[in-house]
């Protein structure tokens, strides 16, 4: 007899299901394919906006480049018509021109101020440790003598650096009596470009290095000048070489070997800026956001390997083993990935107080150069509030939304102001675009609102309803229109009824006439010089007119004067209308307000 026995039955082998491996199959390939993708896209992305940063900065840069040398070019055609220097330089008595240049050194803000006499010898200086040197052989000495114009000088020193002047001739009944020398200060630039994670240099006509955050890179062709620093290690000093290391971009401290560079034209004299950026921040960048996936993608296996391992725990006790090992393991993956996202955390905090820090310190440079343009938006507004309080306590709800809109249309004036800093950017002539007259002169007189009201003047205007359509610059032709109506209520101070007229019209030219009833002019021929005044001493130095003069002759136009039949003065603002626009009719509206 043969026993039969019962075998047992044989667990189920430890493994993984076909369900189980699917998804892990398509996970493991949706990881990879998202983290393909995303490595292209990003690294496209970030590599355009580090481009576009860099080709901001070196717009910025050029910008505030040419602003100071238009800036600083017309002094010496101002201080060569000084009447006080002219009597020193005739006299011989120089006691009291160095203190006169140094108060205009302050209103000015140029580098150095210096007079010379006709044999080249300093007899006044903002730096009074130059006093009676001799120039004679200067290279801004020798030009200015060979020039009737303003002349603009590099000049090599001997510490290695450059010396950048503006000079002019000063003459008198067509004979030299002296030079006047203007000194450009344009190293603060190199000082402001160091420490912004970019190497920057600017290149003369003859590709001669003359400005640069690298030192060694002055004098030197651009090519030489690398050869000796190379861009990396330029932008590793730059960035050590910096005030404040807390306050630069983040990029600066991953710099790698690859770097972009990035030129532009200076329109001034054939001159040139590039400026070379590192790509390391391009791939930090990149790989931060990669991490990220890898461990969200990392998580989720964890998860499922966790599932797979409670489920066939009951199958065998290596099995079960290997479970607990997992859980080990997805524990200390979320211990880490806790720990990454603290210090993701804390990263951007530092990026938000570091990108915060930069807003501070642009603001702080762009307040000293919008405040005086914004006092006056800011008095009328003060003005139309007062009024519109009392207005609503007058329960006169219509009239005190006029204010109200006026206000608005200041907080736009405002606007506009600001957005003059971007013209900084621009390349020569970029700042020019089509324009109606009708709005400077409508803006002008909202400006210029509250005076007139508390002069009580009466304002006739007579503007046409069409558009007067020129090529220019909307704030610099309120700058003079608003000189132009303050002359006028200067005028009329000593009138029982005083009266302002503006006319526009269009023929060939753009014509705008502002006409008062005042007293007149009685010096027509010496109006527009610099220095010239008929008001107190202290309302006024004489430049206002001048400037104004300048302006409407880089509008393309001229600024006239002349005393009308029935009295008073008369200016008018002559610009070239839009040629593409041609000749428009239509009738004119006129208006009077008290």
């Amino acid at each position: 007899m043969v026993d039969t026995m019962t075998r047992p039955t044989k667990p189920p082998r430890p493994g993984v299901s076909l369900r189980a491996r699917l998804v892990l199959a398509a996970l493991v390939t949706l990881a990879v394919v998202v983290v393909f993708v995303s490595n292209r896209l990003l690294t496209e992305r970030y590599t355009e906006t580090t481009r576009n940063r860099a080709e901001l900065r070196v717009a910025l840069y050029s910008g505030n480049l040419l602003s100071e040398l238009q800036r600083n070019a017309v002094v010496p055609l101002l201080l060569s018509r000084d009447p006080a220097l002219i009597n020193a330089l005739n006299s011989g008595d120089y006691s009291q021109s160095t203190a006169r240049l140094i108060s205009y050194l302050e209103e000015i803000e140029a580098a150095s101020l210096l007079l010379l006499d006709k044999d080249g010898r300093a007899v006044a200086a903002s730096a009074r440790e130059t006093l009676g040197s001799i120039h004679r052989s200067d290279a801004y000495y020798v030009d200015a003598l060979r020039s009737s114009d303003t002349v603009f000088t590099t000049v090599r020193t001997e510490a290695g650096g450059y010396e950048f002047t503006y000079s002019r001739r000063i003459e008198q009944a067509g004979e030299l009596i002296g030079v006047i020398v203007v000194g450009v200060d344009l190293r603060k630039f190199e000082n402001s470009w160091s420490g912004i994670s970019d190497a920057v240099l600017v290149t003369d006509s003859e590709g001669n290095v003359i400005l640069a955050t690298e030192a060694r890179w002055r004098g030197k062709p651009e090519g030489e000048a690398l050869a000796t620093v190379s861009a990396t290690e330029a932008i590793r000093r730059s960035a050590h070489e910096a005030a404040n290391w807390s306050g630069l971009p983040a990029e600066v401290l991953f710099l790698g070997e690859a770097v972009m560079r990035h030129e532009a034209r200076v329109p001034f004299q054939g001159w040139r800026i590039a400026s070379f950026t590192s790509y390391a921040s391009v791939r930090e960048k990149v790989n931060t956001v990669l991490s990220l996936e890898i461990m969200g993608f990392a998580i989720a296996l964890s998860l499922l390997f966790y599932l797979i391992s409670r489920r066939a725990q009951w199958r065998s006790v290596v099995f079960a083993q290997e479970s607990a090992e997992l859980r080990q393991l997805n524990m200390a993956l979320q211990r880490e990935i806790g720990e990454r996202k603290r210090a993701e955390e804390n990263l951007q905090v530092a990026e938000q107080t570091l990108a915060q820090s930069s807003k501070l310190a642009a603001l702080g440079e762009m307040s000293a150069a919008v405040s005086h343009e914004l006092n006056q938006p800011l008095a009328a507004m003060k003005t139309y509030l007062a009024g519109a309080k009392l207005l609503l306590q007058r329960k006169r709800p219509n009239e005190a939304l006029s204010s109200f809109q006026r206000i608005d249309d200041l907080i736009e004036r405002m606007g506009a102001i600001t957005r003059q800093l971007k013209s900084y950017a621009r390349k020569g002539g970029e700042a020019f675009e089509p324009m109606d007259v009708r709005d400077s002169v409508s803006s002008a007189l909202s400006m210029m609102e509250p005076q007139l009201k508390s002069r009580e003047v009466r304002i006739t205007r007579n503007i046409p309803r069409d558009p007067v359509m020129v090529i220019g610059d909307r704030l610099r032709l309120e700058q003079v229109l608003i000189n132009l109506l303050r002359n006028a209520l200067d005028a009329t101070k000593s009138v029982e009824q005083p009266q302002v007229d503006i006319i526009v019209s269009q023929g060939d030219y753009a014509l705008i006439t502002v006409r008062d009833n005042g007293d007149g002019v009685d010096d027509l021929d010496n109006l527009f010089e610099p220095f010239y005044t008929t008001k107190a001493p202290g309302d006024g130095v004489g430049l206002g007119l001048a400037i104004s003069s300048g302006i409407v002759t880089d509008l393309g136009g001229r600024l006239r004067a002349r005393n009308g039949q029935d009295g008073g003065a008369v200016f008018e603002v002559e610009l070239p209308v839009l040629k593409d626009e041609g000749r428009k009719g239509g009738s004119a509206s006129a208006d009077a307000a008290e």
